[in-house]
């Protein structure tokens, strides 16, 4: 869609629809290649916006309630474990996993966010508790992924001592696949 043909429509419609923003966007994105026309398209498209002739159509707010309820149980349940021990979890994926095992709890309103919050605390308290719980569980058994490797140290500006590094490196761990070369 040209900038013209957005101004029209806009102008004809009294609003522009958020792909029509992008489209706009993308269009200033590429503001050094506008021929003049194109150019007062847009002056008089920025000009309707201002004066109120054409609006921007709000895009639909919405939250997942039960991802606030999520978090604030995980936050909670994570400080008190990690107060006790000497570990870190990770609250991004616990909270992730407790979520993916709960119905979500979507709300447009604040009223309606209440309303959830409410809804969750009598009839899902438990539950959350329990797929968090579960979550936590799973994150502590998770095995520390290959705890002996180490950061190949920097060469010195000598490619040898790289190279036989990686050739050492790749030998631990395909001893069968080739013969190391010797570099000279």
């Amino acid at each position: 869609m040209t900038i013209q043909e957005i101004v029209e429509v806009a102008l004809e419609n009294g609003y522009l629809t958020p792909t029509m923003e992008a489209e706009v966007g993308r269009i200033c994105d590429n503001a050094a290649d506008l021929s003049v026309d194109e150019y007062q398209a847009l002056d008089k498209l920025m000009g309707a916006l201002l004066t109120g002739q054409v609006v921007a159509v709000p895009r639909k707010q919405f939250i997942n309630v039960m991802e606030e309820l999520v978090l604030t149980e995980s936050i909670t349940r994570v400080s008190d474990i990690e107060s006790r021990n000497n570990i870190t979890l990770d609250i991004g994926d616990i909270a992730a996993y407790a979520l993916n095992r709960l119905p979500p709890l979507y709300a447009t309103t604040e009223e309606g966010a209440n309303y959830q919050r409410k809804r969750a605390q009598s009839e899902l308290k438990d539950l959350i508790a329990q797929q968090v719980n579960a979550a936590i569980s799973r994150n502590q058994d998770q095995p520390e992924f290959f705890p002996e490797r180490r950061a190949i140290a920097q060469p010195s500006g000598q490619s040898p001592d790289f190279l036989s590094q990686m050739s050492s490196l790749l030998q631990a761990h395909a001893p069968d696949y080739e013969k190391p070369v010797e570099v000279q």
